[in-house]
């Protein structure tokens, strides 16, 4: 009796050992989430691609505006940016989403850039139908919003169709260029804030329908 006691009680241990063994199970691959997306609201489109120095962080670049000048008739420019060199910068073209990493959820998460404020907000990006992307963000941890942006494929007047940081094409950020780090230098982090859904535009306030 004392035997099969004993043997009732160290087989789930045995068990556990072997799992613990086996190791913790690999993060399923975020799905590719490429391609030019329409925001919710219908006011830009941002193209992702795969950015980074072995190819596996997302950036997002502004491709297109729906009112891309300002109330004077001049390309909205970038004057809310913190960095004094970047307020001159045209809005058509500049960096927003900061080369987010895959996480254990199978999305991407880090750092998107929103214009209207010139701040850094927590964001997770995932799409699970062909055609859209979930982008989500959390003024909280349990006060999350999310949007659902629409894949395109034609390209509209005044949409920047060019190589990222080629003719008629956007802008990479200096800081997220994708190149191998020099050793003992980390890369440089975006300032971390308070996660919250944003739009994309510069200052751009809703055009008539």
């Amino acid at each position: 009796m004392k035997f099969r006691t004993l043997g009732r009680r160290v087989a789930p241990v045995a068990f556990l050992a072997l799992a613990a063994l086996a190791g913790p199970a690999r993060a399923a691959t975020p799905a590719d989430p490429s391609g030019t997306y329409l925001t919710e609201d219908g006011r830009a489109r941002v193209r992702l691609e795969k950015c980074g120095a072995t190819n596996d962080r997302l950036c997002g670049y502004v491709v297109w505006l729906k009112v891309p000048l300002s109330d004077k008739g001049e390309p909205r420019v970038d004057f809310k940016n913190p960095d004094p060199k970047k307020q001159a910068r045209p809005s058509l073209g500049h960096q927003l989403i900061m080369g987010l990493k895959p996480n254990d959820d199978a999305h991407y998460e880090g750092q998107i850039y929103n214009s209207e404020d010139g701040k850094f907000y927590k964001v997770t990006i995932w799409t699970e139908a062909p055609n859209e992307l979930t982008v989500r963000g959390c003024l909280i941890a349990f006060l999350c919003k999310s949007q659902t942006w629409n894949k395109v494929t034609d390209l509209v007047p005044g949409q920047l169709g060019g190589p990222t940081n080629g003719a008629n094409g956007p802008r990479t950020d200096p800081e997220y260029m994708s190149k191998p780090a020099a050793a003992g230098k980390p890369g440089a982090k975006a300032p971390s804030k308070p996660a919250a859904v944003v739009n994309p535009t510069a200052g751009q306030a809703p055009a008539d329908e």
